[in-house]
């Protein structure tokens, strides 16, 4: 929170270390691989309470001694528990213009504006000691235990569909639901994972791609957790046996967000993935998401052609509707009708004719698209290309005159071609309709708030050298000047990462971007794909054409200091 030369002024200006005498401590701290700030309450030369009053003193911020305040339980309850827990804040004081906030940090800012928003009150800000935030949490436990017991006391059977009910709008119950969902969307997690285990109800989120633990509920609130949200997705309360899919939506002046729910019977229970999508999103540019200048040439030089297809690749998770939707975005205009099949609509576009996949009554890929071809389209995109059917259309489609957007599940551009081959598609269909495939994955960013500058040791280095092409990756390194010497090698290159920090919960990274590769369908790759040359083949004429590896341009925004290294062979292991 506070820097060591901040520190240093507080002591100093509170007259508790002079300075010379802080130096000194600041040096042993130092030997001793310890906070200054540790290191003196360990030396008894203050003690937590005096800290933080001097903080407070030097900050000019009121200094709250929680042990003497009686907290209301709904003041306590106006900031959810996961969120005090992870900002070490407590609500203590209210009334009908003010909150008033203890905390140990007077420069959260970004914490203070959600609680105005969530409470429609002006945050008072008073700072307090760590021990005392720990003590006050407690209450959090006491409050819950107590209503709980309130309702599960009571004789209750889970196979009872009107306990069930009773228990799914239980006030804890709403209540616990309620800051689940909040707390999901303030930590802008793209999944929320409710798993039950014997002992307790896990809460994971997956936050810029990664799995992580925020909390574990008792036991005996898993039914009426899982209750609840059937309530709200409009499922059957009462069936435990089968997988149920449904969706809800929350919709506040500052968000609108649609959750699909996804439930399956496990062995301790029914779990539960919620994955979130915000309808209030911005669409992105080509440029936001990160392409390359000699991509992004490539990409706009192929979406103004009047047909053909543009095909998106990668892993589930990998972006791919992000990236069809900003070339929509950009084809969207007056002049063209653009039909889009989607399983399901995850951004609503406007002017776009948005048509929902609904496979329980037949309504297929393969059978909207043969619908769409008699709706006079100039666009059509296909959420995803599954099987020889739906290729088949799409690809006669893009024949006759229509510009196709789809998806593909491979691994890289490259193997895009082989795997419409498998699907029986004719190689003269392929050369002749294919106009660009884009293959993909999301790396996460580093932190702006802790970046640091480092450099490769030696074991890192062989061990990259063992698994990549790394003469090649330097001078295509220095051919999109990057680096100015290619021949210097990895070791003489300064690369990032991030320190950790409570603005992106010590992980070190904040936010997402892509890396791609672009395969433009030029016509000797035509002619090599006529030929039904081999994948290995068809990359050498790629990459001799100028293509960009998906590695290449992780690589190059390693160096740049947007991601780390690790995140570019994480993704991109195969």
């Amino acid at each position: 929170m506070i820097s060591d030369e901040q520190i240093k002024q507080i002591l100093i200006k509170a007259e508790i270390v002079p300075t010379a005498e802080f130096d000194k401590l600041a040096a042993n701290a130092i030997l001793s691989n310890k906070k200054i700030t540790d290191y003196l309450i360990e030396k008894r030369i203050l003690t937590n309470a005096i800290l933080y009053e001097s903080i407070a003193n030097f900050f000019n911020i009121p200094f709250i001694d929680l042990n003497n305040q009686i907290i209301r339980k709904d003041v306590l309850m106006s900031i959810p528990e996961p969120i005090a827990k992870a900002h070490q804040l407590i609500a203590f004081e209210s009334d009908d213009k003010i909150i008033k906030i203890a905390t140990l940090d007077p420069e959260d800012l970004e914490i203070f504006e959600f609680i105005k928003k969530k409470t429609n009150l002006e945050p008072e800000i008073y700072l307090t000691t760590p021990e005392k935030i720990n003590e006050a949490i407690k209450q959090y436990h006491k409050s819950l235990s107590t209503e709980f017991k309130n309702i599960f006391d009571e004789e209750t059977n889970a196979n009872n569909e009107e306990n069930l009910e009773k228990m799914a709008t239980a006030l804890p119950i709403v209540r616990i639901v309620d800051t689940l969902l909040e707390y999901a969307i303030f930590e802008e997690a793209s999944d929320i994972h409710i798993e039950p285990e014997k002992k307790g109800l896990i809460i994971r989120h997956r936050v810029d791609g990664i799995l992580r633990n925020v909390m574990v509920l008792p036991k005996n609130a898993q039914s009426g957790v899982i209750a609840r949200i059937k309530i709200l997705a409009n499922l059957k309360i009462d069936e435990h046996r089968l997988p149920q899919d449904g969706r809800f939506k929350i919709s506040t002046k500052d968000y609108n967000i649609s959750f699909r729910v996804s439930i399956i019977p496990t062995f301790d229970g029914e779990k539960i993935v919620l994955r979130l999508l915000n309808e209030k999103a911005q669409i992105l540019t080509l440029e936001q998401l990160g392409f390359q200048p000699s991509c992004l040439a490539i990409i706009k030089k192929n979406i103004s052609k009047p047909h053909g297809m543009i095909l998106v690749t990668g892993p589930t998770g990998s972006g791919k509707t992000t990236t069809l939707y900003t070339v929509l975005n950009i084809l969207n205009t007056p002049e063209v009708n653009i039909v889009t099949i989607e399983d399901p609509i995850e951004y609503r576009m406007p002017h776009v004719n948005q048509s929902q996949l609904n496979p329980k009554i037949g309504y297929t890929f393969a059978m909207a698209l043969r619908a769409f071809l008699r709706q006079d389209p100039n666009i059509i995109m296909v959420g995803e290309i599954r099987d020889q059917e739906t290729a088949e259309i799409a690809i006669h489609a893009a024949m006759t005159g229509h510009l196709v957007l789809s998806t593909l599940h491979t691994n890289d551009a490259i193997t895009t071609l082989p795997r419409l081959s498998d699907m029986g598609v004719p190689a003269f269909l392929i050369a002749s309709t294919t106009n660009i495939i884009i293959a993909q994955r999301l790396v996460r960013k580093i932190c702006p708030n802790c970046i640091q500058s480092f450099k490769l040791d030696k074991q890192i280095i062989d061990e990259l050298k063992q698994q990549l092409d790394i003469t090649g990756i330097m001078n295509t390194l220095q051919k999109e000047k990057t680096i100015i010497d290619a021949k210097k090698g990895l070791e003489s290159l300064l690369f990032y990462k991030g320190k950790g920090c409570k603005q992106c919960n010590n992980s070190g990274y904040k936010g997402r971007m892509g890396i791609y590769e672009i395969l433009e369908i030029t016509e000797e790759i035509s002619e090599l794909i006529l030929k039904k040359a081999s994948p290995l083949e068809l990359k050498r004429q790629a990459i001799k054409q100028g293509m960009l590896t998906i590695v290449e341009d992780g690589f190059i925004k390693a160096k740049n200091g947007i991601t780390t290294i690790e995140e570019i062979m994480r993704v991109t292991k195969d």
